[in-house]
């Protein structure tokens, strides 16, 4: 059974669950009814951390510019430029057994694209989610509801894998950021041409 989480709570993944090896993170969200001029192209991103809370290197940073971590733990599976359709919009699949030691946490982010150009910001999307999937079993195990805390933002970390005492958990953040992409690759020690 899924368990509903609200902002700051962490939640034990591998604990109760050791045979938990692989992860759907699965990113869903509509946009509301006005019409702002241009589709809105919401990315997911996962930035793979080290125990400075950034990136070892840009090759850690996983979104639709670079599809898949060399280690094979973190996976994008595409860009989804619409978020037409019922479901996830955006899916990243995490192995755990696979992810190299010098990373301590896995923060998954949503942007939106050109949000600046496009005058867009997260005051205009609704139901956006993150829902973590067992996918030996296809079950849900959590799943966090972004609410609609947001105004002016272009940016949002959804949430956090990270290591505990050898035991993977999750946190749900739900922060967030202005100047999109662009900030989250600097907050998380990504140099951005």
């Amino acid at each position: 059974m899924s368990i509903n989480l609200s902002k700051g709570q962490k939640v034990d993944l591998t604990k109760g669950n050791p045979s938990l090896k692989n992860i759907m993170a699965g990113l869903g969200w509509d946009v509301n009814a006005f019409d702002s001029g241009a589709d809105f192209d919401l990315d997911a991103a996962a930035f793979m951390l080290g125990s400075n809370g950034k990136c070892p290197t840009e090759k850690e940073f996983i979104f639709y510019g670079n599809l898949s971590h060399a280690s094979e733990s973190v996976k994008h599976m595409g860009d989804n430029l619409t978020g037409e359709g019922e479901g996830d919009d955006e899916q990243i699949e995490i192995d755990l057994s696979k992810v190299p030691s010098n990373i301590e946490r896995i923060a998954i982010t949503v942007t939106i694209y050109d949000a600046e150009k496009r005058r867009q910001n997260f005051g205009q999307v609704s139901n956006a989610y993150i829902r973590l999937v067992d996918e030996a079993t296809g079950t849900e195990i959590i799943r966090y509801d972004l609410g609609e805390d947001f105004s002016i933002e272009t940016a949002v970390v959804v949430g956090e894998l990270y290591k505990n005492n050898g035991e993977w958990k999750f946190n749900a953040i739900g922060s967030g950021f202005q100047g999109g992409l662009a900030a989250l690759c600097g907050h998380y020690g990504i140099e951005v041409a």
